[in-house]
């Protein structure tokens, strides 16, 4: 199935969308969408036969939990109740801490990202796997955006992304955006890490704008898309077709004209990208780790959205094979011969000399998925729990920073995360802004520092008016309303900390029944 050219629908820009010419799909966020109150503008858009792809911020399938069951079954009934093809997720974590830490649970509110280890890739199979095994349709996962860097990673990007298609068989959502952030903040190459991925795995692309501010780039989704980014999908486009792209706008949104000239600019850049290669008469694959030029006869288009094809079966569909050198293309073994096993019960692939490198890794032996009920993965989960929890308190609780670590880049992390949550919740909770005024940012961000968020924004945002009326704000008409707002949606009022001020105010209440 051919997506097209798509932008992210957004209750801000829904009327917009609905009349934009050449829009051939939209992508909704999961967690914003009910399946039994659907929006009136997506049900229009899926009337007139536009495909609706939801799309999850809050799995967190890079993280040491296993996926939780109740995000998956409220992902699957998204997928269903707006006849989806596929599903997308991204390769992040969002929490940390609790049972397998023995410490409290934090939320990041945000996608971190997680270190490409044996051990972060290991866990992130496991929990691809679960999921995949509770939707109804394929997945696809994103590659993130980040800031900072984990200490002592095995893998590139590139390496990453093809391990875990191999392994698990899933699709790719690569974000050109999230490449061009990493090159200016981590130092990445990315086409390098497209050398690497596998694109025939592609089920789509995501374009997006940011900023850039004192050395750092900003993925904002909120300005216009950079030239680099173009730049980037255009190389991607000269190496495969991808089945559809998308422009992801969240705010600080333009008029229907700058909008239709993005998308204009995105297919403008896929059209030149799609003259240009058959003149260059070549595309890249990746064979044991090296550039492997393939005529361009060869050259294809990423396989349908629908499909689950990971780079072995495409390499099987093609006549190629993972090999250690290119002497092992005619040592291949027929299809359907058994593979050798080793004592540990994993095995090499046919064609793959035993402890040969695969071509994702660079390091490791191509090994399948353990089974998510085994305990043998526990080990490894535990470790990558432990360290994530330790990343996640420094950003949001104010604990020392790991070893390793860049301590300016985590601080750049930690107050891109607090705004993030001040941002969140003031859309969540729009009386807040409104009854705090100027002093809403800076009260927020003052309560985030040594607050950490350890439920969903709407609890924060509750938690938040909870706090200033228990450190006893100034009576006057934004505390009355601030106390009637908490009151409507949690109950009786807090019991201030300081009991003076309780005597007070039992003192004033006395005297008013006077």
């Amino acid at each position: 199935m051919r997506l097209g050219t798509g932008i992210g629908w957004r209750p801000e820009i829904a009327e917009a969308v609905e009349n934009m010419p050449g829009v051939d799909w939209v992508e909704a966020v999961a967690e914003n969408v009910c399946p039994g109150h659907l929006p009136e503008s997506l049900l229009r858009l899926r009337e007139r036969g536009v495909t609706v792809v939801p799309h999850g911020v809050s799995l967190g399938l890079g993280g040491a939990d296993r996926p939780d069951e109740a995000r998956l079954t409220a992902l699957a009934e998204r997928a269903e109740a707006l006849g989806s093809p596929l599903v997308t997720e991204h390769i992040a974590f969002v929490r940390a801490g609790g049972p397998l830490t023995a410490s409290p649970p934090l939320e990041a509110g945000h996608l971190l990202p997680v270190p490409r280890t044996r051990d972060a890739l290991r866990v992130l199979c496991e929990n691809v796997r679960a999921a995949q095994a509770a939707l109804p349709v394929p997945l696809a996962v994103e590659n993130i955006a980040a800031l900072i860097s984990w200490p002592g990673e095995e893998m590139t990007e590139g390496q990453f992304l093809y391990d875990l298609a191999d392994r698990t068989g899933v699709r790719l959502l690569i974000d050109v955006a999230n490449l061009h952030t990493n090159h200016a903040n981590r130092g990445e190459d990315p086409a390098r890490a497209l050398d690497e991925l596998p694109v025939e795995a592609i089920a789509y692309v995501h374009v997006a704008g940011g900023f850039e501010r004192d050395g750092v780039w900003h993925d904002s989704h909120a300005h216009p898309v950079a030239r680099p980014v173009l730049d980037i999908l255009a190389d991607l486009a000269s190496r495969v077709t991808p089945p559809g792209v998308l422009l992801e706008r969240d705010e600080n949104f333009p008029g229907p004209a700058e909008l239709e000239r993005e998308l204009a600019a995105i297919r403008e850049t896929l059209e030149k990208a799609g003259r240009a290669a058959p003149a260059t008469g070549r595309s890249t694959a990746v064979l044991a780790g090296r550039r492997v030029a393939a005529p361009a006869a060869e050259r294809g288009a990423a396989a349908p959205v629908g499909g689950r094809v990971g780079p072995s079966a495409a390499a099987a569909a093609t006549g190629t094979v993972r090999a250690a050198d290119p002497g092992a293309l005619a040592a291949a073994p027929p299809a359907g011969a058994p593979t050798s096993r080793t004592p540990d019960g994993t095995g090499t692939a046919p064609g793959e000399a035993p402890g040969t490198d695969s071509p994702g890794s660079g390091t490791e032996p191509h090994r399948p998925c353990t089974d998510p009920r085994a305990g043998a993965g526990d080990a490894p989960r535990q470790r990558v729990a432990l360290a994530q929890a330790a990343l996640l308190s420094a950003l949001v609780a104010g604990t020392p920073a790991p070893e390793g670590f860049d301590r300016v880049r985590l601080g750049v992390q930690a107050r891109a995360l607090a705004a993030k949550r001040a941002d969140v919740v003031a859309k969540v909770a729009p009386e807040l802004p409104e009854i705090l005024a100027d002093g809403y940012r800076p009260a927020f961000l003052a309560y985030a520092q040594r607050r950490p968020m350890t439920g969903g924004y709407r609890r924060d945002a509750l938690d938040f008016a909870e706090h200033l009326l228990l450190t006893g704000l100034p009576e006057g008409a934004g505390t009355r309303r601030l106390r009637a707002w908490w009151l409507e949606r949690s109950g009786p009022a807090p019991l201030s900390a300081r009991p003076v001020a309780r005597l007070a105010r039992a003192t004033r209440r006395v005297l008013l029944r006077r």
